[in-house]
This record gives structure tokens, sequence and C-alpha cells, in this order.
């Protein structure tokens, strides 16, 4: 597993750093106005897809179902299986691709219900909204190949699919923009291309490891049923963040401009140790997890649980507490530049603390949730998500008028903390998952560690940051990221809440 999570890990870092790329060349040429805000509207409608279908429901789903078929009745019923999916889920996606784009201004008019009365942005939205949609249809279908390669143990291609995603968008930003009305535009055009070289990458990948699909007939077959009676549950349990996430750009609809934009940055950031580790340890722990319940392994399975919360709070509780204890220079040295203003980056700043509250609970969340799919118990997370999307609703109308821009972050970091609280009461009792002395020892003292670098973050930032200026300001950036790794690696060592030698022992293993 930890090799697993380690490849997945190690191309969304290369993703995530290309996406900062993407953003900081976005922020300089489109700024956090009404432009911004409107790209962010637009483009947010097929990323919930994305999110829902390559890291939620039909991964959740898929997978399990992809792996005990391989398991017990060979490669070709496996093969079999997919292309069924992969027939019925191409043309219903279609359809749905058409119709939204049919009914499009009705929809972003529901999503903007309190920026109804700007006629010229609601008809900016609609028009970008067509333009990046046919990514949804082509993103899922990649999530499909996706789950295939998973389901194989092969993380490599879909995990490198979102670098395509990032040049593709860069590429269109700077290349197509004298060419188009806007650069929101040409990013919206760049971010549909992109979905096509993605599927492209991932069927090379399924052909490689002779999985290769043909498209055949949509038939609804009893796995296909079994699959969506699933998978329907799953689309609100698994994503329950993105849906919170969602609900965000409603309630900054009645909010300032630039609200829609502070909490995309904002998001972005936070997104980082989310996609790197949250996505890349629930992926990785699926099959493998799936595979030791349906042989019957109920103690493997909860070790399994146990290493994976060990590897995601390790890195997560230090990434929390370092974006909420210094939120303004990252902002400002990132994105401070061009139609970026210095008020931009200070309620980015202050969205991006609200969202470090939750950034572990929301990690929790992809590797929990999990320890049920395996099980093929859907319907559990469910209703447990649906809770923590009426908490979510309930405490934005609460905090947006005295948290304003803060408060759509806020209330999504505490409706992820019930969320986590009742999965874990949920897995207890049923006996999945009981935290062993190993996991019990190694927290606090990561917790200690994690204190520790944030009182080393601090003294640096009033040390170095805070009297740089111009290009200085990378470099004190970088001392203050280096400082703070360094604080936290040595505490974390010496109070024996980690020990890298051995973390790297487990990867050479799993390598020969």
């Amino acid at each position: 597993m930890l090799r697993g999570i380690l490849t997945i890990g190690g191309w969304t870092m290369g993703s995530r750093v290309l996406g900062f790329l993407r953003d900081m060349l976005m922020a300089a040429l489109i700024g956090a106005g009404p432009l911004g805000d409107a790209f962010v509207v637009a483009n947010r409608l097929p990323n919930m897809f994305r999110s829902l279908f390559g890291e939620g429901a039909f991964n959740a789903a898929f997978v399990p179902e992809f792996s005990a078929i391989l398991t017990s009745r060979g490669a070709d019923s496996a093969r079999r299986f997919a292309e069924q999916t992969f027939g019925v889920m191409t043309f219903w996606l279609l359809a749905l691709m058409l119709l939204a784009e049919l009914i499009m201004p009705q929809i972003m008019g529901l999503l903007l219900i309190g920026a109804r009365h700007d006629s010229a942005h609601l008809d900016l939205v609609v028009a970008l909204a067509r333009i990046t949609f046919p990514y949804m249809p082509l993103i899922c279908l990649t999530a499909l190949l996706s789950g295939v390669l998973n389901g194989l143990d092969r993380f490599a291609a879909a995990a490198a699919a979102p670098v395509v995603y990032n040049l593709t968008s860069m590429a269109f930003m700077l290349g197509l923009s004298g060419l188009v009305p806007t650069t929101g535009h040409a990013l919206a055009w760049g971010v549909s291309a992109s979905g096509v070289f993605q599927l492209a990458l991932v069927m090379w990948g399924t052909w490689h490891s002779g999985m290769a699909l043909h498209l055949v007939r949509p038939r609804m077959s009893p796995e296909i049923r079994t699959l969506l009676r699933r998978m329907a549950p799953g689309l609100l349990a698994a994503g329950v963040t993105q849906l919170n996430l969602s609900l965000d750009v409603v309630i900054a609809g009645f909010l300032p401009a630039g609200t829609q934009s502070a909490l995309y940055y904002a998001n972005r950031l936070n997104q980082l140790p989310l996609g790197i580790i949250g996505v890349a340890v629930g992926t990785a722990m699926l099959p493998g997890l799936s595979r030791q319940v349906a042989a019957g392994e109920l103690d493997a399975s909860r070790t399994t649980l146990n290493r994976a919360l060990e590897y995601a709070l390790v890195l997560t509780l230090p990434a929390a507490l370092a974006l909420g204890a210094v939120p303004l220079p990252i902002m400002s040295v990132l994105f401070e530049r061009g139609a970026f203003d210095h008020h931009a980056a200070l309620i980015s700043s202050q969205t991006l603390a609200a969202y470090a509250i939750g950034l572990p609970a929301f990690v929790l969340i992809k590797v929990l949730v999990p320890g049920l799919f395996a099980r093929g118990d859907t319907r559990t997370p469910m209703r447990w998500g649906l809770a923590s999307v009426a908490l979510n609703i309930a405490l934005n109308i609460a905090f947006m008028q005295p948290f304003q821009h803060r408060g759509p972050a806020l209330a999504a970091s505490c409706s992820a903390w019930f969320n986590v609280a009742a999965l874990v009461v949920v897995l207890w009792r049923r006996g999945y998952f009981t935290p062993d002395a190993a996991l019990r020892r190694h927290v606090p003292r990561m917790a200690i560690a994690a204190v520790a670098m944030v009182a080393a973050l601090l003294a640096l930032q009033s040390l170095m940051f805070d009297a740089s200026a111009g290009a200085l300001r990378y470099l004190a950036l970088a001392a203050l990221v280096t400082g703070g790794m360094t604080a936290y690696g040595t505490v974390g060592e010496l109070l024996g809440a980690f020990h890298i030698r051995e973390l790297m022992g487990r990867l050479r293993r799993r390598r020969v």
C-alpha cells in the first residue's frame, strides 16, 4: 500500500506544483474580480463531477466489484464487466452533457441566486460554463479507465492525468487569449481540451496493461445493476466534501465581488495536502482492503486502516497547522502580482486559515470511507454525509454575516469534522476499526512535533518574512518552508512519532 500511496502522491505532487503555476498565471492574468469569479463558478460544475466520479462514488463502487471479478473469475470476465460499464457510462454521460448545455442558464441561475440581478455577469458565467462542461463526460470516462488501472494496482497513468490538465490549461491561457473575448474564455477552452488528452492517456495505460476496452452497446446486465445500486448512495457519501464546497458557491453569491475567487485560491492550497495525502491513501488502500475483506481477513483489514490513518496524519497535521499559522506569506508570495492585489491576498489568506481548520477532517474522510466501501456499504456514509451537508447549510447561513468571506470555509471545516466523528463511531462499533498501539502512540507525538513546527514558523516569519521585499520574499518563503519541515522532522524523530529510515525501508521492501 505504501508504494501505491507514494506513486499516486508523487504524481499528484507534480500535478499540484504545475497547478500552482497555473493558478499563479491565472491570478496575474484574470485576478480576483468579476472575470475570475465567473470562471470559478463555470468550472465548479464539471469539476464537481470529476471529484465525485474520480475520487468518490464511481471509484468506491467500481474498484471492489472489478477486483472481486478479477480475483474470482479471471481477466476476461473483468474486461467484459469494464466494457459494459464503459458503454453504459458513455451513453448516460453524453445525454447528461447535452441536457446541461441546453438548460445551462437555469443551472447557473440557481447557483448564482444571490447575483441574479447582474445579467451581464450571469451571461458571462453561462458562456464559460457551456465551454467547460464537455470536460465532464471526458473526465468521468477517464475515471472509469483509472478505476480499471487501480484495480490492477497500476496507479501511474491515472495519477499522471491531472498533470496534463494543468499543462493544457496554461498553454491555452498563453496561446489562445488573443483569439477569444477574454483570458477566461481561453482557459475554459483549455479545460475541455485537457479532458481529451487525459482520456487518451489512460486509454494508453489500459492498453499497455493488457486490459484495453472496446465501446459496446449499453446493456443493463446484473453486474451493472449492482454497480449502479452501490454507486447511487456513494455519489452523496464520497462526494460530501465537494457538495459542501459547491454550496459555498451559492453562499458566496450573496457576498461581495471577489469572494468566489478568494474561496477558489484558498481551496487550491488546501487541496494540495488533500490531493497528495487523502486521495492517494484512499485510492491506494481500497483495492487491497477489498481483497482482504473478500478473503475474510478481518485483522489484516483493521491493520490496513490503522496504517492508512497513520500515513495520512503524519503529513496532514503539520500541513494544516502550517497553513493556519502563516497563510498570508504563502498567499502573498504565490499569487500577489498583476491583477491579484494585496487585498485579494489578504482575504484569500483569511479564507485559507478557515479551511486549514478542517484539513485533517477532509483527509480523514477519504481514508475512513473506504473502510465501509470495501464491504459494499455505501448507504451508511451516505446517511452521515447528508447530515453533514445539512449542517454545512445551516452553518453557512449562520456564518455568512459575522465571518463574511471566511464563513463558507469555516462551515465546510466544521461539517467535515462532524462527518469524521460519525464515521469513526460507526467503524468502531462494527468492529472494522480499533486504534492499535502504534496509532495511539504515534499520533499524539505527531501533534507535539507539529506544534513545535508552528513555533518555528512564527519565529522565522517575524525574523525574515516581514522585512523581505521583492525577490527576497521568495527566498524568505523557501526558508520558512524549509525551517518548518526541519523542525517537524527533527522533533518527530526525537519523540518517536515516526522514523524516516523505517518508512524508507518499507518502501524498498515493496520494490523488491
